[in-house]
C-alpha cells in the first residue's frame, strides 16, 4: 500500500512494514509514478492540487485532511467511495487558545491600546482608575455572559478557561444537552440567548447550511456592547451586515481570524474600524497529534473498523 505524506509538515508516522510512505510537494500536482497511492494525507494544499489529486489519484482509498474544516477536500470533488476523515481534534488546543487571546483583547481594549502606541500617544483613558464592574460595556470576563456557536472539541477545551476567569458560559450545537458542565442549546434557542450575551464565539464549520448563518437579523439581536470573536469559518458570518452593525454602533466591534476572502482584500472596511481585531488565520495552523491519528485511521482502513472524524458525504 502507498501513502502520500505531504512535506508541508514533519510526519514522524509508525507505519507497517509493508506500507510506503511517500513524500510530495503540496503546491506541485502529485508525480505520474505516484498516482497509484491509496491513501492521501493533506495539509496547505491548494485548491487546484486538490482538484488534480481528484482527477488523477484514481486507486485512492481514503483521504485523511489534517484540518479542521474538510469543506476544501470536500470541494476537490473526490470519488464518493472515497473515505474522508477530519482532522478537527488535532486542533482543539491552538484554536481554544487564540479564541481566548482575542476575547481577552477585545475586553482589555488591547485593539485601542496598540493604536495609540504606533501613534506615539500614551493613551491615558484606557488606563488609572477603572470601575470594578462597568454597567453596559464588555471590559472583564468576570462575569461575562459568553455563547459558543459551534460546540464541538475546541468549545470543550476553551469552556473551562472561561468558566475559570469568571465567565458563564452557553453552547448552540446540533443536540441540546450538557458538556463539561457547560448547557448547549439548539440554533432555535438563538433568539432568547443573544439578547443576554456579551461575548459571541463563532467556531462554525463552512458548509452551505452555516453561510451567514450570523447575519443582520441575528446581530440585531445582541446588545450594543456585545463582542463576536470568530475561529471557525469566515463564510458563516455576513461580514456587511457585521461592519454596518460596528458603524452604526449597534454592536461593539469583533476579532476575527477567518474570512469570507482570505487573504482579506485590501479595500475591505474591516481593516480601518477601531473596534475590528484582525489576525490572519493564525488560530490553527499546527495540528498537534496529527502523526497518531494517521497511524490510528490507516489501521482502521485496514481492518475495516470505524476511523474516526469521518466525513458524512
Amino acid at each position: 500500500m502507498k501513502m502520500l505524506l505531504p512535506t508541508s509538515i514533519d510526519l514522524d508516522v509508525e507505519l507497517p512494514s509493508d506500507v510506503v510512505a511517500v513524500g510530495y510537494a503540496v503546491d506541485r500536482p502529485v508525480p505520474d509514478e505516484h498516482c497509484d497511492a491509496e491513501a492521501l494525507v493533506v495539509w496547505g494544499n491548494p485548491a487546484d492540487q486538490l482538484l488534480d489529486s481528484a482527477r488523477r489519484l484514481r486507486r485512492l482509498r481514503w483521504v485523511q485532511t489534517l484540518a479542521a474544516g474538510p469543506d476544501a477536500v470536500l470541494a476537490a470533488g473526490f470519488d464518493p467511495g472515497v473515505v474522508i476523515t477530519a482532522g478537527q481534534t488535532l486542533h482543539d488546543t491552538p484554536v481554544a487558545e487564540h479564541a481566548l487571546a482575542l476575547i481577552l483583547a477585545a475586553a482589555r481594549r488591547l485593539n485601542l491600546v496598540i493604536r495609540a502606541q504606533v501613534g506615539h500617544r500614551w493613551a491615558g483613558e484606557l488606563g488609572g482608575l477603572q470601575p470594578v464592574a462597568p454597567a453596559g460595556t464588555f471590559r472583564t470576563l468576570r462575569g461575562a455572559r459568553v455563547t459558543i456557536w459551534g460546540f464541538g472539541g475546541i468549545a470543550a477545551t476553551l469552556a473551562p478557561h472561561l468558566a475559570a476567569l469568571g465567565a458563564t458560559v452557553t453552547g448552540i450545537a446540533r443536540h441540546r444537552g450538557e458538556r463539561g458542565g457547560v448547557p448547549v442549546l439548539l440554533g432555535d434557542d438563538l433568539p432568547a440567548v443573544l439578547p443576554a450575551t456579551d461575548v459571541l464565539v463563532m467556531i462554525l464549520p463552512g458548509t452551505a447550511e452555516t453561510r451567514h448563518a450570523l447575519g443582520a437579523e441575528r446581530l440585531a439581536l445582541l446588545p450594543a456592547h456585545a463582542w463576536v470573536i470568530n475561529v471557525g469559518r469566515g463564510s458563516a458570518v455576513d461580514e456587511a451586515a457585521l461592519l454596518a452593525a460596528i458603524r452604526a454602533r449597534r454592536l461593539a466591534g469583533a476579532a476575527l481570524d477567518v474570512f469570507e476572502t482570505e487573504p482579506l482584500p485590501a479595500g475591505s472596511g474591516l481593516w480601518d474600524e477601531p473596534n475590528v481585531i484582525i489576525t490572519p488565520h493564525a488560530a490553527g495552523g499546527r495540528p498537534i497529534g496529527a502523526a497518531g491519528l494517521i497511524a490510528g485511521n490507516l489501521a482502521a482502513l485496514r481492518t475495516g473498523a470505524a476511523l474516526r472524524n469521518v466525513v458524512p458525504r
